[in-house]
């Protein structure tokens, strides 16, 4: 060693070398000397032959360090300068000679009152500074790298640019907030990086980037450092116009879409259909099928395609499956300059135990709770965000906000949101703790959900958050009143604030009915009708999803009894009534041309079908339902009004017919904008049924499932209705019709 570098001595050199030493940024770079009379910089670069500073200003050598062992430690005084500047390090190495841009040199880059919300949970950006993000530090383009590991003696950016040894970029540590960081000039995108941890026990281990914007693909589990190049937006005018919306009151028809499935390409279907490929067939598809908005499954990195997005890894890394992220903006882009909605399945319920990523990040429980019954999901062998810890919380609700703001989407739609509700979920007697108040709800994941959705809809008017929420949970799509707080009651079951809630139990109601074979549906016939009891306690969305048509469940189609054509009638009927029924619309794709076998995610949907009349005549039938949809706002204007909907008859038990109006914005003026439907759920054709009607004069068949067209049996009323004077059904005028089989009926005015 030399007489300029003691601070070497006494282990510290090897502490260095073992990436032991946590206080680099005190110890390397420049600092001043201990009389105030020059500067010194100390570096350390295994390997090394010598190293000269290089003044980053003037491009001129300052000095020459001192090697203080054979290891890579360098330490030298740089003359008289007493003024700190930048600089290279000049680098020889046996075979080569670099120039690098020294990281021990920059100051830290994070601000305290981001790193305060981060902690208080109510940090909206917290992806801008934490994880990989390109800075100009001083005049010096890099990557700012950042991880939250509060438990940890000693964290290490690791990657191709330092062959990925823990003693070179050792980070620096911020104790206040258990943050570390590093400023990493001389980095390229498309760079492979992870965090090096040692760990509360000391053990080394390994993990992913939380916040990586973009990941190595499966098998390899490494983070990547994102592309600087910026997408330009061209949906301005969208989003403006997107401001104004008032979904609740607006045509909302959704087409579901895993995009590893809805086609594929290449020999054997064996690739996945990029953006590019995207924007060329998805988006002209789902304007001719007149859906309103596209819904995509999970798309946050994922390793395992058996989960199709919902054990992500990656929360902020768009898969790499079908495209970059700027792929993915353009394809947003694109939905919306074609006037189509985009929403995005987000999981902020549950995440998967890979050891590359969230679980026992620091070697504590980090993002999930210590305790397995309440950190661990029975159903899906995965754990549970500890939504009580501030920084948990500002890693959701960041990244609730990134997929927002980042990409343009126009609403989330929330996962297993019951599961988060309730402490005692899928859980047996003594496998959970009841809350503070003894009960079973989960009062930070409610306090979570009531805070996500007030502070999204007030930072990106005109989106649409949708919870999945199969219990009885009141108030799901209520507005927040109150904050939950401590109550002498003890009640604890408040309003969520969402904008929409699947309507789960229209669906498994519905879905059993239709499973009936048509002789028995009479002992079944509240089945069909009973969710019309509960339907304005909630902003429903009936969703007919992906959940339906795997696992074993079987195709929509198959769940219908009898001969093909009873099922494919059938079907269409039940379409129509779901199109009629009020709520917004769901429909997992391959439902619109009638996909005879179940959903396999590994395989493009059975587009060869439609050279069949059965699936082109279903497929017809579903355009032509959301084409009336759209044009006719007595279908979506009052979704949850009771003055949009009016029984004629829900008692047909005998007769399986289901008959009802739907109302305009004036129930009781000669609208044309109201639509009477008769739904027939057996295979018996009625001449001369009788149905009320609420105007006088002509009325016309709208629409008629069985229509040849469709593939139907061609049976109807050639067009044409007329009213008579002669009060039926509660309505003061009806006519005389012919019901045809397992068919639904839309007659309307005009």
């Amino acid at each position: 060693m030399t007489n300029n570098a003691p601070e070497f001595q006494h282990g510290i050199d090897v502490a260095l070398l073992n990436g032991e030493y946590v206080d680099v940024f005190a110890l390397l770079g420049m600092h001043g000397s201990d009389d105030g009379k020059s500067l010194i910089v100390r570096c350390f670069l295994r390997g090394a032959l010598g190293v000269d500073v290089i003044c980053m200003k003037t491009s001129r050598k300052v000095a020459s360090l001192d090697k203080c062992n054979d290891q890579g430690l360098f330490s030298g005084k740089m003359g008289r300068r007493v003024k700190p500047f930048f600089y290279k390090l000049r680098v020889r190495y046996p075979l080569d000679i670099q120039e690098i841009i020294d990281p021990y040199q920059f100051p830290s880059l994070l601000d305290a009152d981001d790193l305060y919300l981060f902690a208080e949970g109510h940090q909206q950006q917290s992806y801008q500074f934490l994880g990989a993000n390109w800075q100009v530090n001083q005049g010096v383009t890099g990557v700012l790298f950042c991880v939250w590991a509060p438990n940890a003696q000693r964290v290490s950016l690791i990657g191709d640019f330092n062959h990925w040894d823990g003693a070179v970029n050792v980070m620096r540590q911020h104790l206040a907030n258990g943050v570390w960081e590093i400023f990493i000039p001389q980095v390229s995108a498309g760079d492979h990086y992870k965090f090096e941890i040692i760990d509360v026990n000391g053990q080394c281990i390994e993990r992913a980037d939380p916040y990586a914007k973009a990941m190595q693909c499966a098998p390899g589990n490494a983070s990547l450092v994102p592309e600087q190049t910026q997408y330009v937006w061209q949906d301005k005018l969208w989003l403006k116009q997107r401001c104004d919306n008032v979904w609740h009151q607006a045509a909302m028809s959704t087409y579901e879409v895993h995009l590893g499935s809805w086609r594929r390409q290449g020999e054997d279907g064996a690739d996945y259909l990029d953006y590019s490929e995207l924007i060329k067939q998805l988006i002209p598809y789902v304007l001719e099928m007149g859906f309103t908005h596209i819904q995509l499954m999970p798309l946050s990195e994922y390793p395992f395609d058996g989960s199709w997005g919902y054990q992500p890894v990656g929360l902020y890394a768009p898969t790499y499956r079908f495209g970059d992220a700027n792929g993915l903006k353009a394809f947003i882009d694109a939905c919306h300059q074609a006037g189509i909605a985009v929403l995005l399945d987000w999981v902020p319920a549950h995440f998967p135990k890979d050891p590359h990523g969230l679980k026992q990040f620091d070697g504590t429980s980090l993002y999930e709770h210590d305790d397995p019954r309440q950190g661990e999901h029975p159903d899906w062998d995965t754990l549970i965000y500890n939504y009580e810890r501030g920084e948990v919380q500002s890693y959701l609700l960041s990244n609730a906000c990134y997929w927002l703001k980042e990409f343009h989407f126009d609403g989330l739609r929330l996962d297993a949101v019951s599961s988060m509700l309730y402490l005692d979920y899928s859980r047996e007697a003594g496998q959970w703790l009841p809350n503070a108040y003894g009960g079973r709800e989960n009062l930070a994941a409610i306090r979570f959900l009531q805070n996500l959705n007030q502070r999204l809809y007030q930072s990106f008017p005109g989106i649409c958050m949708i919870a999945e929420e199969s219990t009885a949970w009141p108030g799901v799509t209520h507005i927040i009143d109150k904050p939950l707080q401590a109550q002498e009651s003890g009640q604890t079951q408040q309003n969520l604030g969402f904008g929409f809630k699947w309507n789960m139990g229209w669906m498994n109601d519905s879905l059993g009915y239709l499973s009936r074979d048509p002789i028995h549906r009479r002992h079944h016939h509240h089945e069909f009708s009973f969710s019309l009891v509960y339907q304005y306690t909630e902003q429903f969305i009936l969703a007919l999803s992906h959940d339906e048509v795997v696992h074993g469940k079987g195709s929509l189609l198959h769940k219908v009894p009898g001969d093909d054509w009873q099922k494919f009638a059938t079907l269409r009927a039940y379409y129509g009534f779901m199109w009629g029924h009020p709520g917004k619309k769901l429909l997992f794709m391959g439902g619109e041309f009638a996909q005879r076998d179940e959903w396999d995610h590994d395989a493009s949907l059975d587009w060869h079908l439609l050279q069949y009349p059965p699936h082109l005549g279903m497929q017809a039938w579903v355009k032509d339902l959301n084409k009336l949809y759209k044009a006719s706002s007595a279908l979506w204007l009052k979704d949850n009004e009771p003055s949009g909907f009016s029984w004629l008859d829900c008692d047909n038990a005998d007769s399986s017919i289901f008959s009802f109006i739907r109302h305009g914005s004036d129930p009781l003026a000669e609208s044309r904008d109201e639509l009477i439907f008769i739904v027939n759920m057996t295979p018996e054709v009625h001449h001369g049924f009788r149905v009320g009607l609420p105007h006088a004069g002509e009325y016309s068949e709208q629409l008629n499932s069985d229509s040849a067209f469709y593939g139907g049996s061609d049976v109807g009323n050639q067009g044409v209705i007329n009213a008579e004077s002669y009060p039926y059904q509660g309505a003061p005028y009806s006519a005389l019709i012919t019901v045809p089989p397992l068919a639904c009926l839309v007659i309307g005015k005009g």
